[in-house]
């Protein structure tokens, strides 16, 4: 048989962890002495890496006040996390679908702007870290939508990005998949409008983790 490998987003596909994101960045805002973001904004970064997140969040601050801001998200977000106060549910029907995918014969992956440890801590939270053959973070590559994340999980799993398909929320994840030649499928649970992920390339937008697995076949 074929390789089959789908590659997923994290925050906003998988899991609904935009109340983390915001409360860490807000608080970041404020313990550097700038206002907090506007919320919509946040959910609107979900899924880049940290530092592009606050470029374009704090887009006329210095490159000091930026890295101070990285540095207070980074502690934040690392503390709740320790004390047991992160919330990152799983989106209703997602293990099904997973397990499903598993059973038909799919590989899957993950390409995350999450960092190592963030993601590692997710999927254990959840008892998912099995399911995955190759983990791709923004502590290892350029933020989407450049396609090195989804280069070096083609890598690890041994397909051609004919066999591969990348599933996510945003027009990064949209437009990473295109920049790397591979198949792109948005859902709508997510943090970006269903309009955005189709004008960003998106083949198909799955309504639920059911309709997914109907549009992997």
């Amino acid at each position: 048989m074929s390789v089959r490998l789908a590659v997923f987003d994290c925050d906003g596909t998988l899991v609904d962890g935009q109340a983390g994101v915001c409360f860490a960045m807000e608080q970041a805002f404020v313990q550097t002495g700038l206002p907090a973001p506007d919320r919509h904004q946040v959910r609107r970064i979900v899924g880049l890496s940290l530092p592009q997140a606050i470029r374009l969040l704090a887009p006329g601050e210095a490159e000091a006040v930026r890295t101070e801001i990285d540095r207070q998200y980074r502690d934040i977000f690392r503390a709740a996390r320790e004390a047991g106060q992160l919330v990152e549910p799983l989106y209703d029907g997602i293990r099904e679908m997973l397990d499903a995918l598993l059973a038909s014969g799919w590989i899957l992956g993950i390409a995350t702007g999450k960092a190592d440890r963030g993601l590692a801590h997710c999927l254990a939270t959840h008892g998912l870290t099995g399911h995955f053959v190759t983990l791709q973070t923004a502590d290892r590559h350029p933020s989407k939508p450049h396609p090195a994340m989804l280069e070096a999980a083609l890598a690890e799993a041994m397909a051609t990005p004919e066999q591969a398909v990348m599933i996510g929320d945003t027009q990064y994840d949209m437009g990473m998949a295109l920049n790397a030649g591979v198949r792109a499928i948005g859902v709508d649970w997510g943090y970006h409008t269903v309009q955005e992920l189709h004008e960003a390339g998106a083949a198909a937008v799955a309504t639920s983790p059911a309709n997914l697995l109907e549009l992997l076949g």
